[in-house]
């Protein structure tokens, strides 16, 4: 889908005061809807993380995480990959729980870190409920997971976990 976003205030209705368009290939000009804006963002900060140094740029990572998964209504858990420079490989969403738990198998993680030549990674979920606070289940899984990759020489840098807008470092609480 190749389009360009041209505006975020032109008006043509009388009765709809605010309309974006998007001009397509071809030329024409057609309504676009707040998903595929938001699925552009996720595309447009997707790039910005993909290939950059984690630790050059957090915020880049960070915003990512907040848009990608602050505003979902179940819980996700994603890996983000990394090469020996610290670099992202790739964003991955592995598991979908529901709105207050999701089901996680360390089997999987590093199956998909051996796939990828990962170095490190750094694992990711989001508290629908908007809370940060690492739950004791956050916590023993973090641990599980840092010794089962530890098995394969793949460093666990980090465990964010996404409420809403905020985002939590269990590296920087100490709980890796």
């Amino acid at each position: 889908m190749s389009h360009d976003l041209i505006s975020s205030s032109v008006s043509f209705d009388s009765s709809n005061s605010s309309v974006l368009l998007v001009r397509d290939v071809a030329g024409d000009y057609r309504h676009i809807d707040a998903d595929e804006v938001l699925q552009a963002a996720q595309q447009v900060l997707l790039s910005r993380v993909r290939g950059s140094d984690v630790l050059g740029s957090p915020q880049a990572v960070r915003d990512y995480l907040r848009v990608r998964l602050g505003g979902l209504e179940h819980e996700v858990f994603a890996v983000v990959h990394l090469d020996c420079q610290n670099r992202v490989i790739d964003y991955v969403e592995m598991f979908r729980g529901t709105v207050s738990q999701t089901s996680v198998y360390p089997r999987e993680v590093v199956r998909e870190a051996m796939m990828r030549n990962t170095c490190g990674i750094i694992m990711v979920h989001n508290h629908p409920s908007g809370s940060t606070q690492p739950s004791r289940a956050d916590e023993m899984l973090t641990q599980t997971l840092k010794q089962a990759l530890g098995l394969v020489d793949v460093r666990v840098l980090d465990h964010l976990i996404v409420g809403g807008g905020d985002i939590l470092s269990m590296a920087e609480r100490g709980l890796i």
